[in-house]
């Protein structure tokens, strides 16, 4: 089997891994399209420490299971579904997961991934394989309406024009947000999310004020976290969105000065993520730059880490 493999030595593609051994109850899930997200990125660079496949967005075709032929989509945490976490609805910080291409479990960038069948969701035949490869990061930015008390009256600020930057502003949208502002660094990043008629503004020109209710972290930067502390309102709430292989160096004073409230925010809930964008009310079309075989895939990384791209995918 081909894939992209990362260990000790860097990045490659192999054509000489097994195909996935199955455990009792996983599938075999044919992998169709493949999408570079951040995490990725900062898995190339050491975070996690992760060795093994790389690869989580995904949409395939199932070899086995319930929905044997069809195309899917997978959840990423593996949980054990025995453990207290689990029992309580909280499988996604389960003690004994694993997760797909990033913490002992094999991912997507792969002819061939195995997913748990439970994690499974089908796809509707009007939602195309590229746009279903963005399920799962739609999913993760649907998780700030399940953390957040929304009721449109917030003053919200996004910090990031990229990949998830763009998705959360999008979900915040929908959600009835109409106080939103988008910071970014790219003004060709930044056009697009105005002709989805979002208010955006460069980051040398933003005023630096607490003026936020809330402000979301997706720069996927150490220095995202100090500047969201900087426009945060005293009593709001700091969501941070991505994670980073780099330390971050700052003084939590303010924190506990402005009583801020800093929430984590990781997987979100894959049905709704499905149905706004098979309805056309989460739009992605505009954030796919290329599509890459999995031959070419040290470059499609290097392809996805360059400021002017949105979404690389990749094709076994």
């Amino acid at each position: 089997m081909k894939a992209v493999y990362l260990d000790d030595t860097g990045l490659s593609v192999r054509d000489d891994l097994e195909q996935p051994t199955l455990q009792s109850d996983e599938v075999l899930v044919k992998v169709l399209k493949a999408g570079i997200c951040e995490t990725d990125l900062q898995l190339v660079k050491g975070y996690m420490q992760f060795q093994g496949v790389l690869g989580h967005e995904f949409v395939g075709i199932a070899k086995t299971g319930k929905y044997v032929g069809q195309r899917v989509v997978g959840e990423i945490n593996c949980h054990c579904r025995q453990c207290a976490y689990c029992r309580n609805g909280l499988g996604n910080h389960c003690p004994n997961r694993t997760v797909l291409g990033i913490l002992n479990h094999d991912g997507a960038f792969a002819e061939y991934v195995a997913v748990p069948q439970v994690n499974l969701h089908r796809i509707p035949d009007s939602l195309c394989d590229d746009y279903a490869t963005f399920v799962e990061p739609v999913a993760a930015a649907f998780r700030l309406q399940e953390q957040l008390p929304l009721d449109g009256d917030e003053t919200i600020i996004v910090l990031g024009d990229g990949r998830l930057g763009n998705l959360c502003a999008q979900v915040l949208k929908l959600a009835g947000c109409e106080h939103l502002l988008v910071v970014g660094k790219h003004p060709e990043k930044l056009a697009i999310l105005r002709e989805m008629g979002l208010q955006t503004v460069v980051l040398n020109q933003l005023e630096k004020s607490k003026r936020a209710d809330i402000v979301v972290d997706c720069t996927g930067s150490p220095t995202g976290l100090p500047l969201a502390l900087e426009l945060v309102k005293p009593c709001g709430t700091v969501v941070m969105k991505t994670t980073v292989a780099g330390e971050h160096h700052l003084s939590m004073a303010p924190v506990v000065i402005d009583e801020v409230t800093l929430i984590g925010s990781r997987c979100g809930p894959f049905e709704p993520a499905i149905d706004a964008l098979a309805g056309g009310r989460i739009i992605v079309e505009p954030l796919i730059n290329a599509t890459y075989p999995l031959d070419d895939a040290p470059l499609a990384m290097v392809k996805a880490e360059s400021p002017g791209a949105f979404k690389i995918l990749l094709e076994p």
